[in-house]
């Protein structure tokens, strides 16, 4: 499929799994009315994110539903998704290991996982961290996903770009700056960063880009919502602001990957042989 529309979605979860699946069924008509194939939800959509940030709230009792990707949730999820593609955040477990993890759905299948690797602040008291990035086949194209602090390390994106990946869903649970918060999330340093990642990373990888976060409050978080659909180019193709809602976008993925990439072609000029530092040079 070359043209094809995308829905990033800004919305709250919680920890009411009977509620999430709700919401989700309500969005994903939303969609189907406006036309999407492929639908992005946020982080977490699955039982919501974490309360903190603090890792003073990890008891168990305080965390997500840990689910399993072979689990009746997933398997009811891939059914809602029927015809659409759809990426959603959830709290995976995995024996006794916990992951934050983003799975892909369609027609009643598991297309991809995802662990999310970088976990900021202290969300590794309560996660493990994944240990890579992979891209894989969907009816939109070839797909890969993030999972929020990703978003701000560039080998991630380059790692999806450079297995296929013309279609990149990154899943979020931003929430505003904890010091030195603005007043309007409009106008705060982490609504501002959060578009920048957003920008950026489809610019330096020449992918379409489709950004999904929460919104509202959760805890002690509030979110910058944010969803936003950017072009190979780098430009905004559609976006909800800080409010709650769907960013939807209609794409030609092949003539706008090709158009980006026939001049400046970030994967075609790449020169691995001058990046030998970044192998196994740890910081600090």
């Amino acid at each position: 499929m070359s043209h094809f529309t995308v829905a990033a979605v800004a919305a709250p979860f919680g920890r009411d799994l009977d509620q999430c699946f709700a919401s989700i069924a309500r969005i994903l008509d939303e969609a189907r009315d406006a036309g999407a194939d492929l639908v992005v939800l946020p982080e977490a959509a699955l039982g919501g994110y974490l309360a903190d940030l603090s890792g003073q709230g990890s008891s168990v009792a305080d965390l997500p539903p840990a689910l399993t990707v072979d689990g009746p949730e997933v398997k009811r999820m891939a059914d809602l998704a029927g015809e659409l593609t759809v990426c959603v955040g959830m709290c995976e477990r995995d024996g006794d290991r916990r992951y934050n993890t983003a799975v892909c759905v369609h027609d009643g299948a598991v297309l991809g996982v995802h662990r999310k690797v970088h976990l900021p602040i202290r969300e590794d008291a309560s996660y493990d961290a994944g240990t890579g990035f992979g891209a894989f086949e969907t009816p939109v194209g070839r797909l890969g996903m993030m999972i929020c602090y990703d978003k701000a390390f560039p080998e991630s994106g380059r790692c999806l770009a450079l297995d296929g990946a013309a279609v990149i869903a990154c899943m979020s649970a931003w929430p505003g700056s904890r010091t030195l918060a603005a007043g309007r999330l409009e106008d705060d340093r982490w609504t501002h960063r959060f578009n920048l990642y957003d920008r950026a990373g489809a610019l330096q990888n020449q992918v379409v880009w489709a950004s999904a976060n929460q919104t509202g409050t959760f805890g002690s978080l509030r979110f910058v919502g944010s969803a936003t659909v950017v072009d190979p180019g780098g430009e905004v193709l559609a976006t909800t602001g800080v409010k709650a809602g769907m960013a939807v976008a209609t794409v030609d993925l092949a003539a706008s990957v090709d158009d980006a990439r026939r001049v400046m072609g970030h994967l075609r000029d790449r020169r691995p042989d001058t990046y030998g530092q970044l192998s196994g040079l740890a910081v600090g």
